[in-house]
């Protein structure tokens, strides 16, 4: 059997995946979301990134995994995003990211400082 990733890579891509949100959204308007496919495409690929990590983290540490709020949902959310492309509200997706992903972000960074005592951040 192949040794398993560090528990806390997930968390390190899920983070790195909600930050990249940000980045993208900077200075944007809903309606500029709405009619830009590719910033669109670009932030849906990275909240299914944000859930496919969680769900990994959820196999393999659910200990770790336990301490992110709201698991269930972003996973869900994550399916819900790969499987039902025809369904997707932006407004949901919008709202969301504006209500939901700052306390993601802040949970997941309080969960890389507690569970990395060395505080080693040079590995991505």
């Amino acid at each position: 059997m192949s040794m398993s990733r560090d528990p806390r890579c997930f968390l390190w891509d899920a983070l790195r995946a909600a930050e990249a949100v940000q980045a993208f959204l900077r200075g944007k308007t809903y309606e500029a979301f709405v009619e830009d496919d590719l910033v669109r495409s670009a932030v849906e690929r990275q909240l299914q990134i944000i859930g496919e990590a969680l769900s990994q983290l959820a196999r393999i540490d659910p200990r770790i995994a336990s301490n992110v709020a709201e698991l269930r949902r972003i996973i869900a959310f994550r399916n819900i995003l790969v499987h039902g492309y025809a369904a997707i509200d932006y407004d949901t997706v919008w709202r969301l990211i504006e209500d939901k992903l700052p306390e993601l972000q802040a949970n997941l960074q309080a969960l890389l400082r507690t569970s990395d005592p060395e505080r080693d951040q040079s590995e991505g």
